[in-house]
């Protein structure tokens, strides 16, 4: 029996079997009737020096494995995105690497791929917004290269430098103007990077989303869609309704993305997500269900996910990355627990015990007897006896 002595969020440690039906992981076709992407983690190197500060060593095999296990699973990768730990760890040499063998094995099977694009290389202080747009363009050519659609992630050089709307447009509104092929913008809130407060040139998200609707109808052919990751049901969905026609919202948001997701009458959100990365199975088998017209089917697979991903995306929402690696980790698709700059420390025993109890509820540990024996040798290792 598949029994363990797990931590509790109250300090003490109760018994726990697993008693949930893992979905299983058969490929799966891609959706037909929304874009689904899954933000995909990085695998680190336990032989490396992954330590905080030091440059990102990755094991390339298990992080390449891992893409293709969620396409696979009939979703696009969305690649080199804050959950490749972007900005906590993953250094732009080591992001331009991921990028072009993403790139390579993406085209390999002629899959969808889409590949951040940021100003993480900047090394001055106070580089201007001209320094910044340079930035930007340095890394857009390594992604298109690679034949990814580029995705234009929220700067925080930008953050710091805008000293209002007009710089943002300006540095927006050049890089849409030179763009070979469309682009998705990402607004990421501060809940995901504290350092991105008053993006767009607004204290108050709400006042940037006309804003930002406007520099996507002005650019509208070199925008394929935005990513939304504010964890505002209201924000998004009046964003979705002033967008032009033919530019998709993808849903961010790790809270509410089943009705998102489903939508209503005026329209609904594609996905572009991180939990997608941990719940793949579910993700792919709910949206086949919805390409049928079976909501009732969509929201039973879907919605027991959504206790799973609140717990991995709860305050400090920024350490999502520990429990998505975490969860790959029980389901085999890497050897050890252990992150780039060593974030696998972001969250506690308790918060990691939770993921797995959670997860089991969904269905979501691929094989029980591996998650146990690797849950057991985590717990026995960290003085939790068993």
């Amino acid at each position: 029996m598949n029994t363990l002595n797990l931590p509790t969020q109250n300090g003490t440690t109760a018994p726990h079997t697993l008693t949930g039906t893992p979905l299983g992981a058969a490929p799966m076709p891609a959706p037909r009737t929304r874009t689904a992407y899954a933000a995909a983690h990085v695998v680190a190197d336990a032989r490396g020096h992954n330590a905080p500060g030091e440059p990102a060593a990755l094991d390339w095999d298990r992080t390449l494995a891992f893409r293709h296990h969620l396409w696979d699973q009939g979703l696009g990768v969305a690649d080199a995105m804050d959950t490749a730990q972007r900005g906590m760890g993953l250094d732009w040499v080591a992001t331009a690497e991921l990028v072009r063998r993403s790139g390579k094995e993406a085209s390999a099977r002629s899959a969808p791929l889409a590949c951040g694009v940021n100003t993480d290389q900047l090394t001055r202080t106070a580089p201007g917004t001209d320094g910044i747009l340079d930035a930007y363009r340095e890394q857009l050519r390594v992604v298109t290269e690679a034949g990814a659609t580029p995705v234009i992630m929220a700067s925080r050089a930008l953050a710091a430098a805008a000293e209002g709307p007009a710089d943002y447009r300006r540095v927006y509104g050049a890089l849409l103007s030179e763009t070979e092929r469309p682009v998705v913008l990402h607004w990421l809130g501060t809940a995901f990077d504290p350092a991105l407060d008053g993006y767009w040139g607004h204290a108050d998200p709400a006042d940037a989303v006309e804003p930002v609707a406007e520099l996507i109808t002005e650019h509208a052919d070199a925008v394929e869609g935005i990513k939304v990751s504010l964890l505002d049901t209201a924000h998004e969905v009046r964003l979705r309704r002033l967008l032009p026609a033919g530019v998709r919202l993808y849903t961010g948001d790790d809270f509410h993305y089943p009705e998102l997701i489903e939508g209503d009458e005026q329209g609904h959100s594609d996905a572009l997500l991180g939990i997608f990365a941990a719940i793949a199975p579910a993700a792919s088998r709910a949206l086949a269900a919805l390409d049928e017209g079976d909501t009732a089917r969509f929201r039973e697979i879907l919605e027991p996910t959504v206790p799973l991903s609140r717990h991995l995306f709860a305050a400090p929402t920024y350490y999502y990355k520990t429990g998505i690696t975490f969860l790959a980790w029980l389901n085999g698709h890497q050897d050890g627990f252990h992150m780039v700059t060593g974030l696998h420390s972001g969250r506690s025993l308790p918060h990691l015990a939770e993921v797995m109890r959670l997860a089991d509820r969904a269905g979501l540990l691929d094989d029980p007897d591996r998650a146990t024996a690797r849950m057991r040798f985590l717990l026995e290792v960290s003085g939790v006896p068993q």
